[in-house]
């Protein structure tokens, strides 16, 4: 956000139900296994959906750029189909695409939520990083970012050893895009894509982005990859080739 307003642009963020600073989940009081995974696509994509609406009403402008990491991008792209008067681009950072993997899962078999630790989250963070590969994390050991990310979660002291609680729908919804099922189909995005990734990304690797790429309606579709760059590259040394490939993408469109 901080590369974007330097360059003029406009940005807005916001927390999905569960996390940061928005609202929990009623049933993330109970057992995770006394309701189904919390968090889906369709109830992300009417979140991004109010959220656009306010910026709207908010700034006079019709239309938004959407940027979106990971499971973020099959809620944006849901909502980029639902609402193409409303996208004036569309940037997928590492998306999830649908695959056919064997031993995936049933999605409704992950719970309503559950809780990641700091170690839970390095140990992800640096999981893609060659073997003998300096580490690639600006913050090698999540000495700032990990007491942030716990601050969070107001009841994450509660937990030994201290965890943030998430909603599970995410991670039912990439289970169900690697069984093969999207709940958005890409030939319906009319929107300039752009598709960035990392070289060392195994989320969304080659055969993802040509997955992608042969399927969406727009013309302007184009796809990036970034050397020594993993599923997690905003939080990484590379992430300046990110920041610019998104920044010139949306700047492009933009102006033309």
């Amino acid at each position: 956000m901080d590369d974007l307003a330097a360059h003029g642009l406009d940005a807005w963020a916001f927390d999905f139900a569960g996390y940061g600073g928005s609202d929990r989940y009623d049933a993330m009081d109970c057992p995770p296994s006394a309701a189904p995974p919390l968090g889906r696509a369709p109830d992300a994509a009417s979140q991004i959906a109010r959220v656009v609406d306010y910026i709207v009403e908010t700034t006079g402008h019709e239309r938004v750029c959407l940027i979106a990491h990971s499971w973020g991008t099959i809620a944006a792209g849901l909502y980029a189909t639902l609402y193409p008067e409303r996208v004036a681009a569309l940037c997928m950072f590492g998306p999830v695409v649908a695959r056919r993997m064997p031993d995936i899962p049933e999605p409704e078999s992950v719970g309503a939520w559950r809780t990641v630790t700091i170690e839970q989250q390095l140990a992800r963070f640096a999981e893609d990083v060659p073997p003998g590969h300096p580490p690639v994390l600006i913050d090698e050991t999540l000495e700032y970012w990990g007491p942030a990310y716990l601050a969070s979660d107001p009841s994450a002291p509660s937990r030994r050893p201290p965890s943030v609680k998430i909603p599970c729908g995410p991670q039912a919804d990439v289970y169900a895009a690697w069984r093969g099922t999207l709940p958005y189909d890409p030939e319906r995005i009319v929107a300039p894509l752009l598709n960035v990734r990392g070289a060392w990304d195994r989320v969304s690797n080659d055969t993802d982005a040509n997955w992608l790429l042969s399927r969406v309606a727009s013309p302007i579709r184009k796809d990036v990859k970034i050397a020594k760059g993993t599923h997690l590259m905003h939080l990484e040394r590379s992430r300046d080739a990110l920041f610019a490939s998104v920044r010139d993408f949306i700047s492009d469109i933009v102006q033309s």
